[in-house]
């Protein structure tokens, strides 16, 4: 049993001016336990609303909704010790240290402030924790609001674009701090529409579009979906190489130390042929590597969607 599980999951919300928007449309996931989980699409394709319904912040239309073994939002209660959660953008008092913040919030739930201090090391903020929030970048603020999360001890911990918004170093702190917990046998569930982070980040993906999921599954498995459309040739003398393909009508460009061919994988022996005839010899050879962004393309591409009802 999967600690999310989600069955054909539909949500609609009406407009004010009349017609409905469809946000989810027959969703199905499951999320094993332990490591990182990314929930991948761009904005607009639903990732928010099914964390929403899952933590009971939304009524949920049909289909059936499950977290960590119980129905939401009828069994949440007897479950939500054991999960911590960032919906949107973590709220914090400005005017109050980051350490003042969770100790409010660790009374709330009857934690003492031996957990707000491990998790604010947790973090990484064990030296900024008496530091006033409106003193924060957008990236402490973003790792403050994890801690809050964390204060719980919570096993499965739900993360709707905790790298939204950061610079690059931001973006590498959360990213670290993910795979960490993950580590630690944790279940994090992240949202994203950064495709490359979740790539780097994450043990298994789901990518979603248009409130459908359309791949879930292993990162590396995902990965292999895709169709590569060129090759990766290494070898000595680059430029010649690069005249000589030419030269034979294969289109090539030349990409720092390797030449990228544009010719199917099937056909890697006719870049041989060619380069051997010239008297070059290949270093590697090899498809031209994959990433989520160009199968999330790919797979969206073949999974077109209806008209959305108004």
């Amino acid at each position: 049993m999967g600690v999310i599980e989600i069955e054909g999951l539909h949500k609609e919300y009406r407009r004010l001016r009349g017609g409905k928007t469809i946000a989810l449309k027959g969703l199905d996931l499951d999320v094993p336990e332990g490591g990182v989980f990314g929930f991948l699409g761009p904005n607009g394709s639903g990732k928010t609303t099914t964390i929403r319904c899952l933590l009971g912040l939304t009524r949920r239309g049909r289909g059936r909704c499950e977290i960590l073994g119980q129905d939401t939002p009828a069994g949440l209660p007897s479950v939500i010790s054991d999960i911590g959660s960032i919906v949107e953008t973590p709220a914090f008092f400005n005017g109050m240290s980051g350490r003042r913040n969770l100790q409010l919030l660790a009374r709330v739930y009857g934690i003492d402030d031996k957990a707000v201090d491990e998790q604010l090391a947790t973090v990484d903020l064990a030296d900024r924790g008496r530091d006033l929030v409106k003193n924060y970048s957008l990236g402490m603020k973003q790792r403050l609001g994890i801690a809050a999360a964390l204060l719980k001890d919570p096993k499965l911990l739900l993360l709707d674009e905790p790298a939204n918004g950061l610079d690059p170093a931001g973006i590498k702190e959360i990213r670290e701090l993910l795979r960490r917990l993950g580590h630690e046998g944790r279940t994090v569930f992240v949202s994203s529409h950064i495709l490359s982070e979740v790539q780097q980040t994450c043990d298994r993906v789901a990518i979603v579009s248009r409130g459908r999921c359309v791949t879930s599954g292993l990162v590396s498995d995902v990965l292999q979906q895709g169709k590569a459309t060129g090759l990766i040739a290494r070898l000595e003398d680059l430029d010649t190489g690069l005249g000589l393909l030419t030269a034979a009508g294969i289109a090539a460009t030349r990409a720092d130390d390797s030449l990228r061919i544009e010719l199917p994988p099937e056909q890697a022996s006719t870049v041989t042929r060619v380069l051997a005839g010239g008297g070059l010899y290949l270093s590697e050879l090899r498809k031209d590597e994959l990433d989520l962004e160009t199968v999330f393309l790919e797979l969206t591409r073949e999974h077109p969607d209806e008209e959305e009802a108004s």
